[in-house]
């Protein structure tokens, strides 16, 4: 395995030479530092720890201060393990995007943007009751019949019903890496992904 940690940035299109749009999420992709390496021998497993963003000293401990000093760095914000690391790195070397090539199918982990509290219709797709009519008491975007009249009189487990939606833990696979800007650290992933623009994604293949 090979990944690093970004930041999303945004959206573009990037056009092929026969004129085919390809819409891209721009990422903002390392440079990341290698603060610990792991072996099977002393952890059992092979890990490569990263760390990407800086962080201010005021709001470092001191714990944090001297993990980041064994590998000659400042304090940074984001910590990611990568498991069995398929790129040789020793501790304090950086990791940046010229790891991955153009056309590689590459694996993005985010987080979904939070929408709060949502109705069935939102959050689970429910189609309503269809045309509204007299006596329906605005009714058409209500769940319906909760329960079951011939079994227990309480709502089952697992029911789809209105409730918190969003912010959760998403990878999307097999996502084609368009274009790499080594001298901006930005990489140019095709399709969407999860998360608002500026936060913390991992790009892994």
């Amino acid at each position: 395995m090979k990944g690093i940690i970004g930041k999303k940035i945004g959206m573009t299109s990037i056009f092929s030479p026969d004129g085919k749009q390809t819409a891209c999420t721009i990422i903002e992709a390392g440079p990341c530092i290698v603060t610990q390496v792991k072996t099977k021998d002393s952890d059992g497993y092979n890990s490569h720890q990263l760390a990407f963003g800086d962080k201010k000293e005021k709001h470092t401990n001191a714990s944090e201060k001297n993990h980041f000093a064994k590998s000659n760095t400042s304090p940074k914000k984001f910590i990611k393990e990568f498991r069995d690391f398929s790129i040789e790195k020793n501790l304090g070397e950086s990791v940046t995007v010229e790891i991955f090539t153009e056309g590689e199918d590459v694996d993005v982990v985010g987080t979904s943007k939070g929408k709060g509290f949502q109705g069935v219709v939102k959050r689970h797709g429910f189609a309503g009751v269809g045309q509204q009519s007299h006596g329906q008491h605005d009714r058409q975007r209500a769940p319906g019949s909760l329960g079951n009249s011939s079994d227990a009189s309480r709502v089952m487990k697992g029911v789809r019903m209105a409730g918190r939606m969003g912010a959760d833990r998403v990878k999307i696979k097999s996502l084609k890496v368009v274009k790499i800007f080594p001298e901006k650290n930005y990489i140019l992933i095709s399709g969407s992904v999860p998360g608002h623009n500026g936060s913390l994604v991992y790009i892994q293949k």
